[in-house]
């Protein structure tokens, strides 16, 4: 089940919270809808449960918040909005780069497509589905990991009627094996077919906490609504000539002078208002959903102001509904329209009398009338405890109400004195309860696969071999223009670098694609519905850095191939001997292409953008080179030639295979300026990712 207590946003400026104090319960084996109008807080209180936005509260999924929960994908199915992901991304690659993300087999990806009914369009791209497909994948995304309850935010908005009917049955279905439901609707008649438990929020309150019957009785049946100050009166006549003729009628007293009467129409009750010469100041037919939502009129001194938190001495969290002091339950916040209080039949109802029908000189001046007649002759001072019950009346206290209405004329007030002022209002109030613990946006899990995610994420999408295909196409025709122009050196040839650009088109490419690698993912998260970015996680770092080297060096094996090719294709075998130092070379090659690479990867987290990582690596020959240089230039005092003799000789063994050979040439590639300055680079920005991960695990 989901226990919700005290969600709170956070206020911008001098505006109301959008949600303020909301407590509720949603229980397992039922479908929970929380009901409002737009603006109303039904996503912000869904996002303070999930831990998406920051405030204060507390939510509890089977006894443990999210962040106690080692796999929260495991427990919570969430749906936000669209799916989030790249269009590009087939429905089928989507699930599964999923499934590598919450630690599923691959084979769960088709269970929950054929659940779903979205088989025949696994191959399909997401930027194509339409409204009704969309909501089934996000729907296939919530479910994908069999959690136990189920988030949704409006998951039938704009659907058709089939398509609502299908995704009602899903919920209901997942609420009878067991599981726990809540999805948030502005349509009052979707909830009352869906859903077990109405939640009910208006301008971030919680007003309503109701089964679905009674939600149905109190906000979908037809009414006539009716205002006079002689409201239990003609409740009581209403009453009478219903049982004389009878009828079904219902009458809920919804305030000091106000009525709900159904079963009945406004020509009969104002005939019968006409008959006994009560006035009567609103006679309108209303339908809960439909009808005005009334404003909150003032405290009168006789009636009992609804307190908006519970009493400290209680030793709870705040409730969906409140508790008043002497004990009694009433409803928090709730709109005069949606507190029922039953006014049942009396055993012997009183008669009139006709003498107090036209003694109305007094009567009220405004639309909202006097205070209530009936007031004064309360006990408890609450001027009838209709206007505060969170249910059905006793008949003990209807027939107080009823039999006290021929007393209850403003020319004849009660002898007694007005009643007291209520304990919530006294001068020494009860001190405030605690204030709920703080909200904090902690970001999603680190993939339980990591590398098998990455290499899903990389290969589902497009722009990995669009990438590669253009560095070729580039590489070959460049190569081809500096071998007819002339006087380039065979490795630069081959790498088809010329002097005029400060990287090869190899390099460029592969810093692309390692800053695509965490870019791509801050614009399509993909981890989990709406759970936020990736994480900058070092398990996932690793798995980023190991594919961007391996996709690095196969772009630049490739190249430097297809270089070769189309050189000998168009100018024969002179031009495509390789050089004698081609060891040196090629790891100095390899070391340009994969240092791109890294430090496209580590801008691309560090600032999260794409544009951000591309960025880095063009100003590493730009920028670092040249500071570099100068840094460096002057007359050499000494060098370090003999360095691998003398680091042999340190080691006392021979170099297997050679193996001085690789670290000079290793000593050659840090010792090149663009490798010495890609060097610096990469050193300082992996010291600020770790730098900023540390610092959000900290305040996580």
């Amino acid at each position: 089940m989901i226990q919700a207590i005290g969600l709170t946003s956070i206020p911008r400026k001098e505006l109301r919270p959008a949600v303020d104090d909301v407590s509720f319960e949603a229980h397992s084996g039922r479908v929970t809808a929380l009901l409002g109008t737009p603006g109303a807080g039904k996503t912000t209180a869904l996002k303070l449960m999930l831990e998406l936005q920051k405030g204060r509260g507390i939510a509890y999924f089977r006894g443990r918040p999210l962040h106690r929960i080692a796999h929260p994908a495991r427990e919570v199915g969430v749906l936000l909005g669209d799916v989030p992901g790249h269009p590009a991304r087939t429905v089928r690659g989507h699930l599964r780069m999923l499934c590598a993300a919450v630690g599923l087999p691959v084979r769960r990806a088709d269970e929950v497509l054929e659940v779903v009914g979205l088989v025949s369009l696994r191959d399909v791209r997401l930027g194509t589905l339409s409204r009704g497909m969309d909501r089934r994948l996000g729907l296939a995304c919530a479910l994908l990991s069999a959690p136990h309850t189920l988030v949704l935010d409006d998951p039938a908005a704009a659907l058709s009627v089939r398509e609502s009917r299908w995704l009602h049955g899903i919920m209901r279905a997942h609420a009878n094996q067991g599981g726990t439901v809540l999805f948030a609707t502005r349509d009052p008649k979707e909830a009352a077919r869906t859903a077990d438990q109405v939640l009910t929020l208006e301008q971030g309150r919680l007003i309503a906490d109701q089964d679905v019957a009674e939600f149905s009785r109190t906000r979908l049946r037809p009414r006539v609504a009716v205002r006079t100050p002689h409201a239990a009166r003609l409740g009581a006549l209403l009453t009478k000539e219903a049982r004389t003729a009878r009828r079904s009628v219902e009458i809920v007293r919804e305030g000091g002078n106000r009525l709900s009467v159904y079963g009945s129409t406004c020509a009969e009750i104002g005939e019968t208002a006409f008959r006994h010469g009560v006035l009567v100041h609103q006679l309108a037919d209303e339908t809960g959903d439909m009808g005005p939502t009334p404003t909150p009129t003032p405290l009168s001194s006789d009636r009992a102001p609804t307190p908006t938190l519970p009493s400290p001495s209680t030793g709870e969290g705040p409730p969906a509904q409140g508790e008043s002091p002497d004990g009694s339950v009433h409803e928090a916040r709730r709109p005069v329209e949606e507190q029922p209080a039953l006014v049942e039949e009396p055993e012997e109802p009183e008669e009139p009398e006709e003498p107090e029908e036209p003694e109305d000189p007094e009567g009220p001046e405004g639309p909202e009338g006097p205070e209530d007649p009936e007031g004064p002759e309360d006990p408890d001072g609450h001027g009838g405890s209709q206007e505060t019950a969170a249910g059905p009346r006793t008949p003990t206290s209807d027939e107080t109400d009823v039999n006290s209405a021929p007393h209850a004329d403003p020319a004849n007030p009660a002898p007694h004195d007005p009643p007291a002022s209520p304990p919530a209002q006294s001068s020494d109030p009860d001190p405030l309860p605690p204030l709920p613990p703080p909200i904090k946006v902690r970001p999603a899990r680190n993939p339980l696969r990591p590398l098998r995610y990455e290499l899903r994420r990389a290969t589902g999408v497009g722009t990995g071999y669009v990438t590669a295909a253009a560095v070729l196409v580039t590489s070959a025709l460049t190569s081809v223009v500096l071998a007819r122009v002339g006087h380039t050196p065979q490795p630069r040839l081959l790498a088809a670098w010329p002097r005029e650009l400060p990287l090869p088109p190899a390099a460029i490419g592969a810093g692309l694609l390692g800053a695509v690698a965490f870019g791509d993912e801050f614009r399509h998260p993909a981890l989990a519905a709406d759970r936020g970015t990736v994480p900058r996680r070092l398990g996932l770092l690793v798995a980023k850095l190991l594919v961007a080297a391996v996709t690095g060096l196969l772009l630049a094996f490739l190249t430097v191939g297809c270089d070769l090719e189309v050189l000998y294709l168009v100018y024969g075998r002179e031009l495509i001997s390789l050089p004698a130092d081609w060891l040196s070379l090629g790891a100095s090659w390899s070391g340009l292409v994969v240092g791109c690479a890294w430090a496209g990867v580590l801008a691309a987290g560090v600032f999260r953008s794409t544009s951000a990582g591309l960025a880095a690596v063009v100003a590493v020959p730009l920028l670092v080179v040249p500071l570099l240089q100068k840094v460096l230039e002057g007359p050499t005092v000494r060098s370090a030639v003999g360095f691998p003799m003398r680091l042999r000789e340190l080691v006392l063994m021979p170099w297997p295979f050679g193996g001085e050979r690789y670290v000079e040439a290793l000593a050659g590639v840090i010792a090149q300026p663009v490798g010495g300055a890609l060097l610096l680079s990469l050193t300082t920005l992996l010291g600020a990712y770790l730098l900023t991960t540390l610092r959000s695990g900290v305040r996580g």
